[in-house]
Parts: structure tokens; C-alpha cells; sequence
């Protein structure tokens, strides 16, 4: 399964579903950056060294890095939703498919 870094604004429901599914999800919270209004690019940069894709609702900040510097660890950009379990389900199968998500920029819509 893959390896993520959800950013601040992630939803945890969709992050523990996630998990329930076999993911490896890392909050922001977890790494000791809760609350620092850690700047986009250092999360971008954290997330690439450590070798996970970002999931994020922050999608026309992240698109821009992704076009900018293109060797990542991948790009989750999700719509805001509040079927949380639903947009994991969404999430999951649009990384199941997938070998690797490194250079990867994937989006993930809420539906209707």
C-alpha cells in the first residue's frame, strides 16, 4: 500500500479510513508540525524526503509544485468532502492501480 503525509487541513476521518485500508498515513500532527503553520514548501519538501505522497485539499498550491518540480514523491489533490469515508474509498482506489506514485499528481473530486 502506499505511503502518505497528510497536510494540516486533511481531514483525520479520511486519514484513519486510510489506514483501515492498509495505508501508511502520517499526520502533520504526528511529526510535531500541528498548529506552526508549516509554510507549503517545506511540507511539499518534507513529504518528498521522506518518500510520501501528499494528500492535501490545498490543491492550487500544491498543483503548482508538482508543474515546478516534477520529481516527488506524488500529489493527492482532493476536493473538500464531507462523505470522509467515501473520499477515502475514492483515494484508494486511485492509488490501488497504480506501481508507484513518485512524480504522480492525482486527483481525487467530490462527486456530482
Amino acid at each position: 500500500m502506499a505511503n502518505l503525509f497528510a497536510d494540516e487541513g486533511f481531514p483525520l476521518p479520511v486519514v484513519e479510513e486510510l489506514r483501515r485500508l492498509g495505508h501508511e498515513v502520517v499526520t502533520t500532527r504526528e511529526i510535531g508540525k500541528a498548529n506552526q503553520r508549516w509554510p507549503d514548501p517545506e511540507v511539499f519538501a518534507w513529504a518528498s524526503s521522506a518518500g510520501r505522497a501528499v494528500l492535501t485539499i490545498n490543491r492550487r498550491h500544491f498543483r503548482r509544485f508538482h508543474e515546478t518540480q516534477p520529481d516527488h514523491a506524488g500529489l493527492i489533490l482532493c476536493t473538500a468532502d464531507a462523505d470522509f469515508l467515501g473520499q477515502a474509498r475514492r483515494i484508494h482506489e486511485a492509488i490501488a492501480s497504480v506501481e508507484s506514485l513518485k512524480g504522480l499528481r492525482i486527483q481525487i473530486v467530490r462527486p456530482g
